[in-house]
């Protein structure tokens, strides 16, 4: 099983998630949050528009999910395509991919694959 953890541009969030349900996979979350990468934040207006400011903190989207290793490329495809944006500029993202040792549903104690 793979943890698969991407930080995307919020307005991209939706059609990714639909494009991860039609793809098969079972669950994921998606978690509001502000941070700082490479992208060193946005100037912003203040004021009357008279004045700006650089927020470090800019708002993303965090998406995660398990799946099973065989739908690992195939939810990286989706979200590399659903996320890039149409000038592939600095903030549209990044992934990050980690090796699940179990999973386990707590209603049933199923196990492994099967809990996902």
């Amino acid at each position: 099983m793979i943890k698969i953890e991407a930080i995307i541009r919020p307005e991209m969030a939706s059609s990714i998630g639909l494009a991860l349900e039609e793809a098969g996979v079972g669950g994921y979350f998606m978690l509001n949050v502000t941070g700082k990468g490479n992208q060193k934040g946005v100037e912003v207006l203040t004021g009357r528009g008279t004045s700006t400011i650089t927020r470090s903190a800019i708002p993303k989207t965090l998406i995660t999910t398990v799946v099973s290793d065989d739908l690992k490329n195939k939810v990286i495809d989706i979200l590399i395509s659903g996320a890039k944006s149409e000038k592939e500029s600095i903030g549209d993202g990044k992934i990050f991919i980690s090796k699940v040792d179990d999973a386990i549903r707590i209603r049933t104690n199923e196990k492994g694959k099967k809990a996902l």
